[in-house]
């Protein structure tokens, strides 16, 4: 099975998504015997309830997904049983409050008007073309830092400088990415070669990974010399000056948890939302009719929580265009999935989301189409689609924490750019998806910007 899996590679979601179909959704992935690949590959939203929900507590993420994601430490994303519950009770009580809510809100309003739409202006003046998907990933990448650590690197500027720790956390992905796909053999004998390649990504990951934690160190040195400011709480704490505000009185969640926590929220913050924004302007692009309702939207219903119309369209472009394309899981002891297949202990099971999103028995005859108003109900609400047939934001217990914050963030960013320009793919330009964890486009977006009369 390994020879047309590689073969197929540059179209690897689309050629999964097709053998799927032919599985009736569901099959088994078996490689050779010294690649340890063997693993059940599914887009069947009941195996997915059953996983996520259902029998949650048979299905985690388990010690190798830990291995491959180990510049991911301990945090949320990695983490099992009794961990991920104290990781996930601590977030709760700071994501879900209205204050930090408030401050994103704040922080990306700001980052907007001062340095998004200055930059889309520079563009236009000088009739160039620009990579929309460098923008977002710089836009969110300042955003992510000002919310998580209180400090702005200044990545998003017309001369598009480089800056070293934005530039590790990319190679940091590449990391995690080929660490994914290669068999474990061949992966520990280049480590063992020191093939420059793995050196270089080792780095990069000591980089940032220092990076982190320099922020941190000096966030609890500035603390601690100014003890009346821990007992307060201001408006404009970053979550993890919350954090350590809330150990006052409490056991203290140390740094090293600070740190991963921190590394998490720069993957969940940044590249989901670059992802999502850069297909949802590309497939804008293809559909102008429904560009021009948005529009029509926007003009009527001014705050972005009432923007029904939007918010399906980048529920369109989620499902066509999942951020993470496929999730794993591993069964900690013998189960049945509802399709019949049987996993045994430590058995891998990956869920494409890419092929959930093109399944005719989930979405109907016109899955392949761009269609907001699948989304809406005829009294203009938004329909509710079950998270397991709908897994972007995953389901369950571990359902995503930012997901109405995301949201949030995408309607404001789409909003400031539509009101006041067009945007126009450059004309022969590739689109495909890259070769990552992410599906994020492996050639970025090129395109040219007009202002919108």
């Amino acid at each position: 099975m390994l020879p047309p899996l590689l073969c197929n590679l540059w179209k690897v979601h689309d050629y999964v998504a097709l053998a799927l179909q032919k599985q009736a959704g569901t099959g088994n992935f078996i490689g050779p015997w010294f690649t340890q690949m063997n693993c059940v590959v599914t887009c069947d939203p009941m195996n997915v309830h059953y996983m996520f929900s259902k029998n949650f507590i048979n299905f985690v993420k388990g010690p190798e997904f830990r291995k491959i994601f180990k510049a991911f430490g301990d945090g949320i994303l990695t983490a099992d049983s009794d961990m991920w519950k104290y990781q996930r009770t601590i977030l709760h009580s700071s994501f879900k409050t209205r204050r930090f809510e408030k401050f994103r809100e704040k922080i990306v309003r700001k980052k907007v008007e001062s340095c998004l739409i200055p930059l889309l202006d520079h563009v236009e003046r000088q009739g160039i073309e620009v990579d929309v998907q460098d923008v977002f990933n710089r836009f969110n990448f300042d955003t992510i830092c000002s919310i998580v650590l209180g400090f702005d690197p200044k990545s998003l500027t017309p001369d598009f400088q480089e800056v070293a720790c934005m530039r590790a956390f990319n190679e940091v992905g590449e990391f995690i990415f080929y660490r994914h796909i290669l068999p474990k053999s061949v992966w520990k004998l280049q480590r063992w070669l020191r093939i420059e390649a793995v050196k270089k990504r080792a780095e990069a990951f000591q980089t940032f990974d220092h990076f982190l934690r320099e922020s941190i160190a000096s966030k609890r040195e500035k603390l601690s010399q100014n003890k009346e400011v821990i007992s307060t709480e201001d408006e404009d704490d970053d979550l993890i000056t919350t954090l350590m505000k809330d150990e006052e009185g409490k056991e203290s969640v140390g740094d090293k948890f600070l740190r991963d926590t921190a590394f998490v929220l720069f993957v969940a913050g940044r590249d989901t939302i670059t992802s999502t924004l850069t297909w949802f302007f590309w497939l804008l692009a293809k559909h102008p009719n429904v560009e021009a309702k948005i529009l029509q939207e926007i003009q009527n219903k001014k705050e972005v929580k009432d923007q029904v119309y939007l918010h399906g369209a980048l529920c369109e472009a989620l499902r066509l265009y999942p951020p993470l394309p496929v999730v794993r899981r591993q069964a900690i002891k013998h189960d049945i999935l509802p399709s019949g297949h049987e996993v045994g202990p430590r058995t891998v099971v990956m869920i494409s989301l890419y092929a959930m999103g093109r399944c005719e028995d989930i979405w109907g005859k016109d899955c392949l189409e761009f269609k907001p108003e699948r989304w809406i109900s005829e009294r203009g609400g938004i329909v509710h689609i079950p998270s397991y047939k709908f897994i972007s934001f995953t389901a369950g217990p571990r359902t995503c924490l930012g997901k109405d914050l995301s949201f949030i963030q995408m309607k404001i960013m789409a909003t400031a750019i539509l009101c006041d320009y067009q945007i126009h793919v450059v004309e022969h330009h590739p689109v495909s998806p890259a070769l990552s964890i992410l599906l994020q486009m492996r050639y970025g977006l090129k395109v040219r910007i007009t202002k919108r009369r």
